[in-house]
């Protein structure tokens, strides 16, 4: 395991300061606030850690309401919404410096047999063919080199392998406003994490999927329009709001398929919604989120 993933990893493993109260602490993203899809892990741990093992989540809906800051820790509040046979759903509120900025509701299930269907799993390159960001980043000479080092280390937990160019990667060239991306965590998951009883291993690789969620996901509003994002300065972006729905076991720590697009951007918004896929083809995760997505005016 690497020291970055073993870093995200003491990242996740929250505080339990009294019962239904938990603490995260958080470290700067290539923007100086919080990265979202840190919140929404921890949240998700919070809530994960107040219900029974044989229960994970099938689902999740969450709000951004306010900019985190990386140099305070984060308290989260979870709200026992209900306890049924089958489902248990858990509401919970991020709150820094006495203000929320962050609620996230979440749904768990019981594992049972069903109807099985999926949509296929689109074509795409073996993740071992592309560069890897260490590789690819350095060759984008519009990028300045502090921008290059920010995005490496945020990223340094995770192997993230673009399928295309990323959006500042052919910056003012609009293209079709899908994006692929292959992610797996750098470094293999003991089966057995020490952290706290009531972590199961399934429920480790869900938050570690949302963790990474929030990463690309908007990506493909920016191609559309031949916009870089915030590594270029042509676009001022952040989470709005971002949902999830967990179809079938997967690891983190084995190849993923992001399969994003964007179908359409207005009102200084812009959605994504997307797919992941393992390897072998079955549909994991569906994902949705909206943005805001503002051109800066001519100072």
């Amino acid at each position: 395991m690497s020291q970055a993933l073993q870093s995200l990893l003491d990242l996740l493993d929250l505080e339990r300061i009294e019962e239904n109260i938990f603490r995260g602490q958080s470290r700067s993203a290539v923007v100086p606030r919080v990265f979202g899809g840190q919140v929404a892990a921890q949240a998700l741990v919070a809530a994960g850690r107040t219900v029974p093992e044989d229960r994970l989540p099938h689902s999740l809906h969450a709000y951004f309401l306010r900019i985190g800051d990386p140099g305070a820790p984060i308290v989260y509040t979870v709200d026992r919404m209900n306890d049924g046979r089958s489902f248990t759903a858990r509401r919970v509120v991020a709150v820094q410096h006495g203000q929320p900025i962050f609620a996230l509701s979440a749904s768990f299930q019981k594992y049972e047999e069903g109807l099985d269907h999926q949509a296929p799993m689109p074509p795409a390159p073996d993740p071992a063919t592309l560069p890897t960001a260490e590789e690819r980043l350095p060759l984008y000479g519009n990028l300045d080199p502090e921008v290059v080092e920010r995005l490496l280390e945020a990223r340094a937990a995770v192997d993230l392998r673009y399928v295309d160019d990323p959006p500042y990667g052919r910056y003012g060239e609009p293209r079709a406003p899908r994006s692929q991306v292959w992610f797996r965590t750098n470094g293999k998951l003991d089966d057995d994490p020490p952290l706290n009883s009531v972590w199961g291993d399934p429920l480790l690789h869900i938050c570690l999927a949302t963790y990474v969620s929030d990463m690309t996901l908007l990506d493909s509003v920016l191609l559309a329009h031949g916009r870089g994002g915030w590594a270029v300065g042509d676009v001022v972006g952040a989470s709005l709001d971002h949902a999830m729905w967990f179809h079938r076991p997967f690891r983190a720590d084995e190849w993923l398929l992001y399969d994003q697009e964007s179908p359409t951007s207005s009102g200084g918004r812009g959605l994504g919604q997307a797919r992941i896929y393992t390897q072998d083809g079955r549909l994991a995760i569906s994902v949705i989120q909206e943005g805001v997505m503002r051109v800066p005016r001519p100072s």
